[in-house]
């Protein structure tokens, strides 16, 4: 036992020796000791009332002593708008903060800004501060831009819903939502938008979207047409293919470069059955989880929904979903999806002229084609509800993406689906032949391929960054039938394409090759 004792002993005092050689003391920082990841920390833009995302920096100490800094701060103290996180404290001023020899701490930051506090006409306003380190100072920015908010109701603690239905029970269910008023159905340019909830359009009533219109979605929020009601989005060409001021476009509210490419940020433009006598000009759709849901069409000669040209990317599930829909769409691009570019479900009419679709999705697996066309939609283990594929022209038109199979074709009911790919350009190229079993793959049709164009090296030039144009080296330039041009005689951009038509959405351009 004194033996174990003595040891003990022994590694105590070998313990303390090492914890006093440790030097723990801590003296004033000198200028020359401090150094910044950044001397400046632009927060990005923020809508006004809306806090920003935490953005960091470090603080370095470069000596070989352990430092404390007497001081970090806000310039405005109080007043400032910013929020600090020191090395785990929360707050607007700290004092003698503490590092070691050659370490460094984070610093994060946040903000929230009343653009009406600063600036009560101004649609846009940059407002900075500074941190203060001792003598030193980092400068702090962001842009905040003001909008029109709309958002669902709270009575007795619930928030508002759009009646969709009711249960078997006879209990009605509701989307979280609210019906604009008379007053909010014209969205302008003048400032953009933020949408929580779904924004309902009531019967018989129409949403007009004009030119320049910036709509942004809160995640789980979207748009929604009741029975009888129209949307109808009316941009216009855009000058700046750059700035597209011309156009309307629909997106999340995160206004980080982080989340400009992220699917999935809000839910979707849904068509519900009944609506009526929808259009799409110059319209793009990003980052939702469904771009357009449409539910059936309103069984008139019409069709239901007008796309022209107009964009849809990044949709985290579908780009187009059409369930029996009647839809008529000319120099439109339908991206990048986590399943089908467009989906025609249970059915419908179709015509595509001059449109492009390409599913280059890299975000996740993906097994469901560019395009899928079929006449049935399960509503039990045992049981499908069938309506006939009445029509699916494409025409001019490119089906391509990053998979061997981007057509898909599928029957259930008795009646045959009728398509036709007239000059397009698809790709499809299986790995297992079995599929051509399906008679819908018999591509020596003439009726369905009145003249197809196989796996055709397309070339888009930035495909995974939804940029669809397709350059010099593509083998679809001028093999557009003129018939179908003249229809369309200008393509997305603008540009003539009646002497040479090529494919899809958009006529080629030349890029230079990098080095």
């Amino acid at each position: 036992m004194k033996k174990w004792l003595r040891i003990i002993g022994v590694l105590l005092a070998i313990a303390l020796t090492k914890a006093c050689d440790y030097d723990l003391s801590f003296s004033p920082a000198q200028t020359n000791d401090i150094a910044f990841s950044s001397d400046t920390v632009y927060l990005d833009t923020v809508f006004t009332a809306i806090g920003s995302s935490t953005y960091n920096m470090r603080i370095y100490n470069q000596s070989d002593r352990n430092i404390e800094i007497g001081s970090i701060r806000l310039g405005q103290g109080s007043d400032s708008q910013f929020r600090l996180n020191v090395d785990g404290m929360h707050g607007q001023d700290f004092n003698d903060v503490e590092i070691l020899a050659k370490d460094s701490i984070y610093v994060f930051i946040e903000t929230t800004v009343d653009i009406k506090d600063y600036a009560a006409n101004a649609t846009e306003f940059l407002y900075n501060d500074q941190l203060l380190v001792d003598e030193h100072s980092v400068e702090l920015i962001t842009l905040v831009k003001d909008a029109i908010f709309l958002y669902p109701e709270r009575e007795n603690g619930f928030k508002e819903i759009i009646p969709l239905g009711t249960d078997d029970d006879g209990n009605e269910f509701g989307i979280e939502g609210f019906y604009l008023e008379d007053d909010e159905l014209v969205f302008t340019n003048e400032r953009p938008y933020v949408i929580y909830g779904y924004a309902g359009v009531s019967p018989e009533k129409t949403v007009r979207f004009e030119a320049g219109a910036r709509i942004h979605f809160h995640d789980n929020s979207g748009l929604i047409a009741a029975q009888s009601s129209s949307v109808h989005v009316l941009g216009e060409q855009s000058a700046d293919p750059e700035l597209q001021e011309g156009e309307v476009i629909f997106e999340g509210d995160r206004l980080e470069p982080f989340f400009e490419n992220i699917p999935g940020q809000w839910g979707a433009i849904w068509l519900t059955a009944g609506s009526t006598n929808h259009i799409f000009r110059h319209a793009t759709i990003k980052n939702a989880s469904v771009g357009i849901l449409m539910d059936y069409n309103d069984e008139t000669e019409n069709p239901t929904l007008v796309l022209e040209q107009t964009q849809i990317h990044n949709s985290s599930a579908v780009g187009l979903w059409a369930k029996t829909g009647h839809v008529r769409a000319v120099n439109s691009i339908f991206g990048n999806a986590g399943n089908a570019s467009f989906y025609g479900n249970i059915g419908g009419s179709y015509e595509f002229t001059h449109c492009t679709f390409a599913n280059y999705w890299n975000r996740s697996f993906r097994s469901t084609p560019a395009v899928i066309l079929n006449d049935y939609f399960p509503i039990s283990e045992t049981e499908d509800f069938i309506m006939p594929l009445e029509k699916a022209v494409f025409a001019n038109c490119i089906i391509d993406g990053n998979q061997t199979v981007e057509f898909g074709v599928e029957q259930k009911g008795n009646e045959e689906l009728s398509f036709a790919l007239d000059h397009t350009a698809l790709r499809f190229s299986p790995v297992d032949e079995t599929i051509f079993e399906n008679p819908y793959y018999d591509f020596s049709s003439s009726s369905l391929y009145p003249k197809l164009i196989m796996n055709k090296q397309t070339a888009f030039h930035q495909p995974t960054e939804n940029d669809f144009r397709i350059s010099q080296d593509s083998e679809v330039i001028g093999l557009g039938k003129s018939t179908h041009a003249a229809g369309v005689p200008l393509d997305l951009k603008g540009i003539d394409r009646t002497i040479t038509p090529d494919l899809g959405a958009l006529q080629h351009e030349v890029f230079e090759e990098e080095d």
